[in-house]
């Protein structure tokens, strides 16, 4: 009876510690949602104690202004690596840059989806409220985001 009432309270604090090693509890989990492909390999990745190696060919430069669209993952101050995809690579949960009438926009991508014109992709702002209200197609799209630097 002790034991299960501890491990009751264990598992509603959301973690359970056995011999060091953290097991996340099911009762305190959020849902599952879509993480950024892995654009950027552990070999392209080289960490030096005095600097770090991102070979990461076709790459560029991205920085941000205070949209709060993105918030807290990406803000004004943060810069990023970004590179251009193949058509059709860009998958649910990456972090694209695209060309929109109001200029460039960097949102995540929460859907992906084919009709009359081909491949499109649904992007919404982390911090907002609902998606952009244009269709994204690979031609809009100027990168995705594969690392950023606070």
């Amino acid at each position: 009876m002790l034991v299960t009432l501890v491990m009751v309270i264990l598992l509603s604090l959301g973690v359970l510690s056995l011999t060091e090693k953290q097991i996340p509890s099911g009762l305190m989990v959020g849902k599952e949602i879509s993480s950024p492909s892995d654009w950027v390999k552990e070999n392209q990745i080289k960490v030096y104690p005095d600097s770090v190696i991102l070979n990461i060919p076709q790459s560029s430069w991205a920085s941000f202004t205070d949209t709060n669209s993105m918030d807290p993952f990406i803000d004004a101050g943060a810069n990023a690596i970004q590179i251009k995809p193949l058509p059709g690579q860009v998958g649910v949960g990456d972090v694209i840059a695209y060309h929109s009438t109001s200029g460039t926009i960097i949102h995540r991508v929460i859907e992906r989806g084919i009709d009359e014109n081909g491949i499109f992709y649904l992007v919404k702002g982390d911090n907002n409220a609902s998606p952009d209200s244009m269709k994204v197609r690979d031609d809009d799209i100027v990168g995705v985001v594969v690392a950023v630097v606070y």
